[in-house]
């Protein structure tokens, strides 16, 4: 699915660019209390306000963690010095870029791949940067995450975050939800393609 993640012997990776993104096609799970959980309160957001909300970096680590292994996480300034381009994870240059909309980034790691945690100050300008670039995100409220590989989509299925793209051709099978995004020709659904 999405993010450029260098793990070139990683051939169970999905999507463009060798990035993966999670699964969401079941109900979101609540989280414990204090941690990134559904959210019931209005919002621009799609599937009637219940994706996911972190409060900050350590929670959305957490509620990751309850799906499949995060551990170790880094700022994403301190992975990026210690690894090179073959465990490299998505969001180097666009944590950088102002137009990404993109407040905090950090890594984890399961026991084979990074996966990226990214904290979203403006979802608009995310969705719209997204779109641009033509990659794939799992979506909260206000975060993305972005895993690399099969496995970590689909133990991440449960966790109730959303798919966001914006592939004009993108169909998924019957029984799945799709609703708009905040940004025109993008959409949020609860199919992920592995």
């Amino acid at each position: 699915m999405t993010v450029s993640a260098g793990c070139d012997d990683n051939d169970d990776s999905a999507g463009h660019g060798g990035s993966s993104a999670s699964r969401a096609d079941g109900p979101a799970s609540p989280a414990p209390a204090g941690e990134a959980g559904s959210g019931a309160g209005t919002t621009e957001q799609g599937f009637g306000g219940d994706l996911p909300e972190a409060s900050d970096m350590d929670a959305l680590a957490r509620n990751v963690d309850l799906f499949t292994s995060c551990k170790d996480v880094q700022p994403g300034s301190e992975y990026d010095a210690s690894h090179d381009d073959s465990a490299a994870a998505w969001g180097a240059r666009e944590v950088a870029d102002p137009s990404w909309g993109i407040k905090e980034r950090a890594v984890c790691n399961d026991s084979r791949h990074p996966i990226a945690l990214l904290l979203i100050s403006d979802m608009r300008k995310f969705q719209t940067a997204a779109k641009k670039s033509g990659d794939l995100f799992a979506v909260g409220k206000n975060y993305a995450v972005v895993p690399v590989g099969d496995d970590q989509i689909e133990a991440l299925s449960p966790s109730g975050l959303a798919l966001l793209t914006c592939d004009p051709d993108f169909s998924p099978p019957s029984g799945h939800r799709t609703e708009d995004a905040l940004v025109e020709g993008c959409v949020l659904s609860d199919y992920f393609p592995t």
